[in-house]
């Protein structure tokens, strides 16, 4: 029963196998008709790929986005700068007051309690704007994402692939041969429609 169940599976993954081979190796034309009325066969092409890296860290609207984001960045670490000061400022008048014996102990409890308070502020508020921040540079990323797959299928005519792959560090395309690699074609194009659409 084993050796039928493996004798299966073999037949069928080569029948898969050979069915691959026969749909990215056989004559796969479109026909077009030009104004001679004569129809004439325009290739379409498998696959290409582009290395999605390569085309974020060079894309104009990468810089812009990046940019605001980094200008909220500052904003936030200036506000968390602020803050560890004022606690620090507070922490050592309390340490001062205590050390020279010029507060009650009911005095300095609640002089304590208000530093763990605004102890836990300052960590709460650092947490919200780091997560804040992160967030905001995963749509931006998704938007940058978003703007070059909305280009690729408006101008699918354009490029006649039946799929691109998107090539980064980490992802499932290990390697392509660069006669395949689109990306300075697609880079140069989207910059070009980007800094249209800015003007």
């Amino acid at each position: 029963m084993k050796k039928l169940s493996l004798i299966l599976f073999v037949i069928i993954f080569l029948a898969i196998a050979a069915l691959f081979i026969l749909h990215f190796t056989g004559n796969k034309n479109n026909n077009k008709s030009d104004n001679s009325g004569i129809v004439t066969e325009v290739p379409v092409q498998g696959i290409a790929f582009i290395n999605i890296d390569t085309v974020i860290f060079k894309f104009d609207m990468f810089f812009d986005r990046r940019e605001d984001l980094m200008a909220k960045q500052k904003k936030a670490e200036t506000e968390l700068n602020s803050r560890g000061s004022q606690y620090e400022k507070n922490a050592k008048d309390y340490q001062d007051k205590i050390n020279k014996g010029l507060v009650t102990r009911a005095t300095a409890a609640e002089m304590e309690q208000g530093l763990l308070q605004q102890q836990q502020e300052l960590v709460t508020l650092r947490d919200k704007l780091q997560s804040d921040l992160l967030e905001e540079e995963q749509v931006m990323n998704r938007q940058i994402i978003e703007y070059i797959t909305s280009f690729l299928e408006a101008n699918k005519s354009e490029y006649q692939y039946q799929y691109i792959l998107g090539k980064s560090f980490g992802s499932v395309v290990l390697y392509g041969d660069s006669t395949y690699d689109i990306t300075q074609k697609v880079l140069d194009a989207i910059n070009k429609k980007y800094q249209a659409e800015k003007k």
